[in-house]
């Protein structure tokens, strides 16, 4: 009988195991597998980025604190709603800050770190309804209805996850883009998008990596030769439309290696 205590995916013969699978097991020093999905409900005949927000993401310069606050006020410590919210991004230096914030509905709630950019949000918590009954937001500037004056990032209602293509590289990291793709729709299907991956720097130039032009259709970029992303640079994925009403989703896979790397797993 097979011990239950043990769990193993490589064969009973031999050691071999993909070592895809050993990166995202968490079993290779330095490696980590980071999954960015970003979805865009309306993409118009102006560039957009990927994500529920429409227009376009910003590129601060400099690291701010940030206002939690939903659109909704069950979204709060003893709601039905979302009640509490996990925050993952990088400081000021580009290291990697992260912390659980209680939310308070409508009411803006200050993360305890200053953000330069967000590489996760997503809820940990939730009432009887078991999604976030609004938009949880996290920005800066005055909130009105729960809605920052400049949005960072945004958890859409229902979806208890980011949806925003967008990841920055911490300090002291590679970033490794294995496969990205970008998928279209749009309710007549006789119009284009036009679709670019972008990548922003410490030097603050946006520079384009990748464009696409499609169809009601999805294009799949596999990179035998990972396209880089080296440390502090973020990459983002935007859209514009022939016409209006596009929906738009882009996925990225990315291995994120630690530069220095000291010993080996071999």
């Amino acid at each position: 009988m097979a011990n239950l205590g043990v769990v193993r995916s490589i064969t009973q013969v031999g050691t071999y195991e993909p070592f895809e699978l050993q990166v995202a097991r968490g079993q290779i020093t330095g490696h980590e597998v980071i999954n960015i999905f970003g979805y865009n409900p309306d993409v118009d005949t102006s560039e957009e980025s990927v994500w529920p927000d429409g227009g376009t993401i910003p590129h601060p310069t400099t690291a701010s604190v940030l206002k939690i606050s939903s659109s909704s006020a069950n979204d709060t410590s003893a709601g039905t709603g979302a009640r509490t919210v996990a925050i993952f991004g990088v400081d000021a230096d580009y290291n990697e800050v992260s912390e659980s914030v209680i939310l308070d509905g409508q009411t803006p709630v200050n993360t305890g770190y200053s953000y330069l950019y967000i590489n996760g949000f997503y809820v940990t918590t939730a009432g009887s309804g078991g999604v976030n009954a609004g938009n949880i937001n996290a920005g800066t500037g005055v909130v009105t209805a729960g809605v920052p004056a400049v949005l960072y990032d945004i958890i859409a209602t229902g979806y208890n996850n980011r949806t925003t293509a967008q990841y920055c590289v911490p300090a002291g990291y590679t970033g490794y883009l294995i496969t990205g793709i970008i998928t279209t729709g749009q309710v007549t299907g006789s119009t284009s998008v036009t679709a670019f991956l972008k990548q922003h720097g410490p030097d603050d130039i946006l520079r384009v990596g990748a464009v696409s032009t499609l169809n009601n259709g999805s294009v799949q970029y596999d990179f035998t030769y990972p396209y880089i992303i080296p440390e502090k640079n973020s990459v983002v994925a935007s859209a514009i439309g022939v016409a209006a009403n596009n929906s738009v989703s882009a996925y990225f896979n990315i291995v994120l290696v630690k530069n220095a790397i000291t010993g080996s797993n071999g």
